[in-house]
This record gives C-alpha cells, sequence and structure tokens, in this order.
C-alpha cells in the first residue's frame, strides 16, 4: 500500500509540476491533511488517511481549482505534505532498527 501510494503521489507531482495554476489548491489540500493528520507523523499514518479514500481532499481541491486535475492536485498535496513526515527519507520510508 504504502509504495503505491509513494508512486500516486510522484505522479501527482509530476503532473502539476511547476504550474502555478495549481499551487492554491495543492496549498489548500495540504493545510486539510495537516488539520486531519497533525505535524508529527509517519509516512505510513499519511499512507492510511490517502487509503481510507480522499473525497475531502477532492471536495478542496475543487473549492480551489477550475475543476481539471483534481486527483492530480490530491496526489501532489499527498506528496508534499509526505516529504514532512518523521520517516521520509528521499521518496521511500525510512526504516529504523525496529523495522
Amino acid at each position: 500500500m504504502l509504495e503505491n501510494a509513494l508512486d500516486q503521489w510522484k505522479e501527482g507531482e509530476r503532473r502539476v509540476g511547476a504550474d502555478s495554476h495549481y499551487d492554491r489548491a495543492v496549498r489548500a489540500v495540504v493545510e486539510e491533511v495537516r488539520k486531519r493528520l497533525g505535524s508529527t507523523f509517519e509516512v505510513t499514518e499519511l499512507a492510511e488517511l490517502y487509503g481510507s479514500g480522499t473525497d475531502w481532499a477532492d471536495e478542496v481541491a475543487q473549492r480551489h481549482s477550475s475543476g481539471t486535475g483534481i486527483a492530480w492536485i490530491v496526489d501532489a498535496a499527498f506528496a508534499l505534505y509526505a516529504r514532512q513526515a518523521s520517516d521520509y527519507a528521499g521518496g521511500r520510508r525510512r526504516f529504523g532498527e525496529a523495522d
């Protein structure tokens, strides 16, 4: 599940790219993720939130964009937020000694 989510998030980030048209929507979704998950988390927790459904994130993205590329916006926001995970290491989960 985690590897699949990371791949989807990277693809969304790639598709959104540097297009500033999506910035506001991506930031809005990131803020909503922060509200739901908090600022201290592991990337697996983020993947669980994503896996439980993103209708709420789609709605946030829709409110802050022109209505195109909603799935990419959501995935890009999750990719951006994943970088703040305590166990994130360049696109993969950083495994500790206990793993």
